[in-house]
């Protein structure tokens, strides 16, 4: 990943070109990387400690209630597959969110996802008002190439994807280098998102870049990945 990252400076270093000394040390934050790339624009940082991302990680697993039934399938070139994961919305009641072929209404927020959801938007200054939530029961669960660019999505607006659990790799691909149809070589990037790790994915990074996160058959343990999203309420036919 090192090689899309370029770090945000921590304060002018003035004209000696030596960092002034504080005077009282302060607590080391973990620091946004900004990861760039042709068409891609994202920031990434640890935003929950450890104890505290075990804690939420737990809060999950335990209130979390999946769909069930037809809402866990899909449809791929007009054909209707099961996901390999689960999966769920929670979000403001008035939305709904279409993809493959389906059309989710959220559940009302739960106590977790509001603490989740406060802790970003106090972290970012970006509001959500709706959450996509995956769990990958081990490295056989995944999700293949795709981009977030449903018509609910507010123009332009950044996604953020909060992970708990197992690190899984998440890589994305230039849309211009996918297939046997490629016209371009851009080498794909990956990354490595870690436990209580927030990932802020900007524009125009979904109009130019797939991401998947690809079967790892040596995971075993669970990864719960939640994507907030800024969703309009469109008006029903």
């Amino acid at each position: 990943m090192d090689r899309f990252v370029v770090k945000r400076p921590r304060g002018d270093a003035g004209s000696s070109g030596q960092r002034p000394r504080p005077e009282e040390p302060a607590p080391e934050q973990p620091r946004w990387q900004e990861i760039r790339a042709e068409g891609l624009s994202c920031d990434y940082r640890v935003l929950f400690g450890k104890a505290e991302a075990d804690e939420i990680l737990q809060q999950l697993e335990e209130q979390v209630e999946y769909f069930e039934g037809e809402m866990t399938k899909v449809q791929v070139f007009g054909k209707w597959h099961e996901i390999p994961r689960k999966q769920v919305t929670y979000g403001d009641p008035e939305l709904t969110y279409t993809y493959s072929g389906v059309t989710f209404s959220p559940k009302p927020w739960i106590p977790v996802l509001n603490r989740i959801r406060e802790r970003v938007t106090s972290d970012t200054g970006h509001t959500f008002n709706f959450v996509l939530i995956n769990r990958y029961k081990d490295g056989e669960d995944h999700i293949g190439e795709h981009r977030d660019d449903e018509r609910e999505l507010v123009p332009r607006s950044p996604i953020a994807s909060v992970s708990f659990g197992a690190c899984r790799d998440f890589v994305f691909r230039h849309c211009a280098s996918r297939g046997k149809k490629a016209t371009r070589h851009i080498k794909p990037i990956k990354l490595q998102l870690a436990h209580g790790s927030l990932l802020m994915m900007k524009y125009p990074t979904n109009v130019y870049w797939y991401h998947s996160l690809p079967p790892r058959k040596r995971v075993l343990a669970p990864r719960v990945n939640l994507t907030f999203r800024k969703v309009m309420a469109i008006a029903k036919k």
